[in-house]
């Protein structure tokens, strides 16, 4: 009997189509109580696709994934492969399919070009992966510096990030568009980092003005969340009241 139901079930999944997964280990709010270390490593995540973004153990740099490669963004704005041992405390990931595109033809803010994709996305409660390629006027990024144990909060942690700003770079966008309801796991709205063209530069983005560019979207409706079992997780504090205002003053949105 469940030889059949097996065989129903996959059925079924194939008659309705593939339906898109983020897969995302740990939490923000994890992140946000300073929990720095976990066990997941660069070669556990990427078995889950392709597209992503995160940390490193102890806040060690901002994490991109680009067509199944790993980068690390350090606190001075560079970036360097990454190491398939190199360990997270949180990261999220998917197969990059393109739903949409849309074309950015003359100088554009941050603000314009994210209303641009809340205009054609199917729903504000599903998940979109981001990529947004081509020449940026103006980039403000910054990069958390590495953490030393006892750790701090996120927030205080982030009172010492690194800021870079870059100027006339070519590069890409990579992140997502998540739903108000996974504020915590994740972060609501807008969460993105940047990789310029050479791969050797980067960091989390505070702000941008895209000169000319293509927007492209990669919606999912799977969310497959999996928790470390072991270490500082087991004892976080993870639903603390004000959640939302600490997510925005250690994104810095």
């Amino acid at each position: 009997m469940s030889n059949a139901r097996e065989h129903f079930r996959r059925w079924a999944a194939g008659l309705l189509g593939h339906q898109s997964e983020v897969y995302q280990y740990s939490t923000i709010s994890a992140l946000l109580d300073g929990v720095y270390d976990g066990d997941a490593t660069v070669a556990d995540i990427l078995q889950h696709g392709d597209f992503g973004l995160g940390t490193f153990n102890h806040l060690d740099g901002e994490m991109v994934i680009l067509d199944g490669v790993c980068y690390r963004l350090r606190a001075d704005g560079t970036a360097t492969r990454a190491a398939q041992t190199d360990r997270t405390p949180f990261a999220a990931i998917t197969r990059f399919h393109r739903d949409f595109g849309i074309a950015i033809t003359e100088r554009t803010d941050r603000a314009a070009v994210t209303a641009a994709i809340d205009e054609q996305i199917t729903s504000t409660n599903l998940i979109y992966a981001i990529r947004v390629t081509g020449r940026f006027a103006d980039l403000h990024t910054r990069t958390v510096m590495e953490q030393q144990q006892p750790y701090p909060p996120l927030t205080e942690a982030t009172e010492g990030q690194a800021e870079t700003r870059f100027t006339d770079i070519d590069g890409t966008l990579v992140g997502f568009r998540t739903p108000d309801f996974e504020q915590g796991i994740s972060v609501a709205g807008y969460h993105l980092h940047f990789l310029n063209d050479d791969r050797t530069a980067g960091g989390h983005v505070l702000d941008f003005t895209l000169e000319r560019g293509d927007v492209a979207v990669s919606g999912a409706s799977q969310l497959h969340l999996s928790l470390p079992t072991t270490g500082a997780f087991l004892q976080a504090r993870l639903a603390a009241d004000d959640l939302g205002d600490q997510i925005t003053k250690a994104e810095g949105n």
